[in-house]
């Protein structure tokens, strides 16, 4: 259910190993998001489900405190993602 990292983290040079500390924080708090938003959806009990949603809401924050700190130390990343956003865009105003 939970993700794990794909790569030997001894093998790397000490700046990819805080990019790879970062993106395996993405995937954690990606992988908790998924399985908190899981749970709320079966439950039936709307105190639960609101604070399930709540928490589930806290580790998209993460997420993006995770990606801030990707984005600061990898530059391809981040042209990366801005030329992702806008094929996203082009593809959107077809």
């Amino acid at each position: 259910m939970l993700s794990s990292s794909p790569i030997d983290m001894d093998k790397l040079s000490k700046s990819s190993i805080d990019k790879e500390i970062l993106r395996l924080g993405i995937i954690a708090e990606l992988d908790a998001v998924n399985l908190y938003e899981q749970l709320a959806a079966k439950t039936e009990n709307k105190d639960i489900k609101k604070v399930i949603l709540d928490i589930a809401k806290e580790e998209k924050t993460h997420v993006g405190e995770f990606q801030a700190l990707l984005l600061m130390l990898d530059k391809q990343q981040a042209e990366e993602l801005e030329e992702g956003k806008k094929e996203v865009e082009k593809e959107i105003a077809k």
